[in-house]
């Protein structure tokens, strides 16, 4: 009863054995006619450290080192305007010449009063000498003699409020003022306008303070001068923090001596942090940014990454293991040996223009995928076509269609 069942045990392990066999000879088959993945054609450049210069980015409004708006302190009617408008004018031009005739006159007859109080003290300070008047009488005369004086001075200001003259040099407005015009006190006649230097302000996060110094470089632009760059160095920064916003204003002055840049422009500023560094860079194509980290597809040879996986499989596995099942040739592709795509983790840094810093994950010379990647998988066969090659430039300008 025994041989007998052990018998049975026997032939059933054997029909067992041979049904495994057949699968796995099926298994084999399968995987023998399963196609092998074709190349995918991709553009690749190679990785390389450039100069980079870190900065911190902001916008800011254009204001004039000096500016005003003209007004009359009294009022009058217009007896010459002397300008054009948008006319350059040194410090101290006469631009507007209201009517002053009552109030000449006016000086000219406390003037006289003057004189006439002068020539008095000078006779009484004679006959004091000879004791003929008193001490009193020269201290009366003294006193009236300052005081018409006072008077002269007073008017004469009055005067000289009638001459509206420019402050500063710079460059004049816009203005509707014709001669006979009366205007009132206070009525804004021109503006006056001081266009180099020029300021720029803006303000930055309280967290970038550490950065900031006086006399850093800065760099800006303009929508009206597409491409174009100016240059110019903070001059001031504000002591307080504003609460409300956490940040600080700070304040640059750029150098304009085309007059391009004027006052109430919006600017996109740049601020220099130290000296320009090499720096690993990509264009912003070549990254897979992904939940879980970002990555690009690194091209090798397909011989040097067999070689990679059998020295990680010997140091993971026996040595009679490894040597039992050693890497497949690689395959040949028509300008050398078979390239592949080998999926890598990388970090990135700040971005400028077209290109994106890499702090962790490559090293320079490696080439990795531009474009194409989306069609690639890890260890994907690829053949390189970099006849078209996509953007990577640190300051790119709009392109006009």
């Amino acid at each position: 009863m025994t041989k007998r069942m052990l018998i049975m045990i026997g032939a059933v392990i054997v029909l067992i054995a041979a049904l495994a066999g057949g699968k796995y000879l099926q298994i084999r088959k399968l995987i023998a006619s399963i196609p092998k993945p074709q190349p995918q054609t991709v553009s690749t450049i190679e990785v390389q450290a450039q100069p980079w210069q870190s900065q911190l980015k902001s916008v800011g409004t254009l204001s004039p080192v000096r500016g005003a708006d003209l007004a009359s302190e009294v009022a009058g009617l217009v007896r010459s305007v002397n300008f054009k408008s948008g006319q350059d004018v040194p410090a101290g031009a006469l631009l507007v010449q209201l009517s002053a005739d009552s109030d000449a006159a006016q000086l000219q007859a406390l003037q006289a009063a003057a004189d006439q109080a002068e020539t008095a003290l000078k006779r009484d300070q004679a006959q004091l000498a000879v004791r003929a008047v008193s001490q009193a009488q020269v201290d009366a005369d003294t006193s009236n003699l300052k005081a018409a004086r006072a008077q002269v001075a007073q008017q004469a200001a009055n005067v000289a409020k009638k001459a509206i003259r420019a402050p500063f040099a710079g460059r004049l407005g816009i203005t509707a003022l014709q001669p006979g015009q009366y205007v009132n006190a206070g009525a804004t006649l021109v503006t006056l306008q001081t266009l180099d230097p020029i300021h720029v302000d803006f303000s930055l996060p309280q967290q970038q303070l550490a950065g900031l110094a006086v006399g850093q470089a800065v760099t800006l632009a303009v929508d009206a001068f597409a491409g174009q760059s100016f240059a110019g160095t903070i001059n001031a920064i504000n002591p307080k923090v504003d609460p409300a916003t956490r940040t600080v204003q700070v304040q640059a002055t750029v150098a304009n001596p085309r007059r391009d840049l004027l006052p109430g422009m919006f600017a996109e500023v740049r601020v220099n942090l130290g000296s320009a560094q090499p720096q690993l860079t990509l264009p912003q194509t070549a990254i897979t940014y992904n939940p879980y980290g970002s990555t690009v597809f690194v091209v090798e040879k397909a011989s040097a990454v067999q070689a990679r996986a059998a020295a990680s499989a010997a140091s993971a596995a026996p040595a009679a293991t490894a040597a039992a099942t050693p890497p497949a040739p690689a395959a040949s592709a028509a300008n050398g040996e078979q390239l592949v795509a080998q999926q890598v983790f990388v970090e990135t840094g700040p971005t400028r223009g077209d290109q994106v810093a890499i702090t962790k994950g490559l090293t320079a010379g490696q080439q990795v995928v531009s474009s194409g990647q989306i069609k690639l998988k890890n260890g994907t066969p690829v053949v390189v076509d970099n006849r078209v090659q996509p953007a990577n430039n640190p300051n790119p300008t709009p392109q006009e269609k």
